[in-house]
């Protein structure tokens, strides 16, 4: 199976330990490594006005900052750590490997170099939504991990949000094939791990329902390129796609989660 990677410049489990995985199992053929164009965080912004209001919006801005400066200096400590020790256990790409690095997952230089290369099957990391004229080139289809259960929790903070609304058996990361909404595409697989929410930050959480199931997930994607994977059906669910996380659902969320300390750890099925 020839497969090829799409992810963000400067993540590093994504560099260092997922490009080597399925070059484990797989015929890594290209990466697009994907910068941050200027001007992305302001229509970030604005999409996220639209979404909850001026005033809301302090409150997504204030938890960014928390996020910031108390959270991520502990996960990128835990990150860099868990990068290393996963990183040893794939041998490395060819350092020939094609890498085409651009601002945008949907121009024609992108287009090209996949249909150039020709991969059976593309995995997306990235905050891009990707158009069809990108996500439709390989045969098997572009998957993405998706870091919430669809289609309950759609977009980028499914973890955050099941975690703040108590919905403790929808935390989990979903294997989607893209299509062209936001999340909605088929489900071929739902995984999870037995998380502690009162001493693990929702970044990890969303982290770890990933790397936590490399071996589940190489199994499903075999099953796909074989032609032996079927959706799940999803029908009758509800579907929603959430926004930026909040710092009073954070505070709430935390608050609720030492109370339950005694139950925070167990076995939770999707």
């Amino acid at each position: 199976m020839k497969t090829l990677f799409i992810h963000q410049e400067g993540a590093r489990l994504d560099e260092e330990v997922m490009s080597r995985w399925l070059g484990s199992f797989s015929d890594v053929v290209g990466r697009v490594v994907l910068r941050e164009p200027r001007g992305r965080k302001w229509h970030r912004v604005r999409r996220e006005i639209k979404r909850v209001g001026v005033f809301r919006l302090f409150d997504v801005l204030a938890f960014r900052a928390f996020h910031r400066f108390v959270l991520r200096p502990r996960d990128r400590n835990w990150e860099n750590e868990l990068a290393s020790s996963l990183a040893a256990q794939f041998p490395p790409l060819d350092p020939a490997l094609p890498v085409l690095e651009t601002e945008s997952a949907n121009n024609d230089e992108v287009v090209e170099f996949i249909r150039a290369l020709a991969p059976d099957l593309v995995i997306a990391r990235c905050r891009t939504i990707l158009q069809p004229k990108v996500f439709s080139i390989p045969k098997h289809g572009t998957f993405v991990m998706h870091p919430g259960v669809a289609p309950e929790y759609r977009n980028a903070h499914g973890c955050f949000w099941a975690l703040a609304n108590r919905d403790l058996d929808k935390v989990g990361m979903t294997l989607i094939r893209i299509d062209e909404g936001v999340d909605t595409g088929p489900v071929y697989g739902y995984f999870s791990y037995d998380y502690d929410e009162a001493s693990e930050s929702h970044s990890r959480i969303q982290k770890r329902v990933v790397f936590e199931n490399l071996g589940a997930l190489r199994r499903k994607l075999l099953e796909i390129e074989r032609g032996a994977a079927e959706p799940i059906d999803v029908s009758g669910r509800t579907s929603r796609a959430w926004g930026q996380p909040w710092l009073t659902k954070y505070i709430r969320w935390k608050r609720q989660a030492m109370r339950e300390r005694p139950s925070a750890v167990r076995e939770r099925a999707i």
